[in-house]
């Protein structure tokens, strides 16, 4: 079975910077990113990258803040988020797929971590 376990939430203030990690019990994974979930709204896709060519993709509202990568042993995917801001504000999702056609659709991926939280005081 395999195990997606984030590390690196907590509370920052805004302007701060976090650090998310998420280990895989195995390798070789299609993509692997990163999703949130506010109070009240559905999740949504936040950064991805796939493990062939190491694209990254991000929404729109991280675009220049956050940025994914991942490492050389490819069983983790780490989410680096500068200049945060209070609408960051979520619980944090790693996830992991063998096949993912759209890399921003949640329901492409498989295997999901049980989240971490980040909270941007102002």
């Amino acid at each position: 079975q395999v195990q997606l376990a984030e590390s690196g939430g907590g509370l920052v203030q805004a302007g701060g910077s976090l650090r998310l990690s998420c280990a895989a019990s195995r390798r070789a994974f299609y993509a692997m990113g990163w999703f949130r979930q506010a109070p009240g709204k559905e999740r949504e896709f936040v950064a991805a990258i796939s493990w062939s060519g190491g694209q990254p993709y991000y929404a729109d509202s991280v675009k220049g803040r956050f940025t994914i990568s991942r490492d050389s042993a490819q069983k983790s995917v780490n989410l680096q988020m500068n200049s945060l801001k209070p609408e960051d504000t979520a619980v944090y999702y790693c996830a992991a797929g063998d096949w993912v056609g759209d890399m921003m659709n949640r329901s492409e991926y498989l295997y999901w971590g049980q989240g971490t939280q980040v909270t941007v005081s102002s």
